[in-house]
């Protein structure tokens, strides 16, 4: 199964620098690129890499969507609970 979550995060990493290049950073499909990839790096227990990018997503997200748009509470929502998680983790 690691198989293809490797090749799900290579090909999701090879959208989102496309969508940057052509759409740019803060272009909503460039935010969702980002969100899914950090829905891939937590599923292959990357937790810190996947925080660290739904943080950036998220605060793109702020800025291009508001604080009210659905996709900005849901990154917030996410963010939140891998935090918990990162925090249980470290303290095992």
């Amino acid at each position: 199964n690691q198989g293809r979550w490797d090749a799900a995060e290579e090909l999701e990493v090879q959208v989102m620098e496309t969508s940057k290049k052509k759409l740019g950073a803060g272009h909503p499909s460039t935010l969702t690129s980002m969100n899914n990839l950090a829905f891939t790096l937590k599923g292959q227990g990357l937790i810190n890499k996947a925080i660290s990018l739904i943080e950036d997503c998220y605060r793109l997200q702020q800025v291009v969507l508001g604080p009210r748009h659905p996709y900005t509470i849901s990154s917030y929502e996410a963010l939140a609970t891998w935090r918990l998680e990162a925090m249980e983790l470290s303290s095992c």
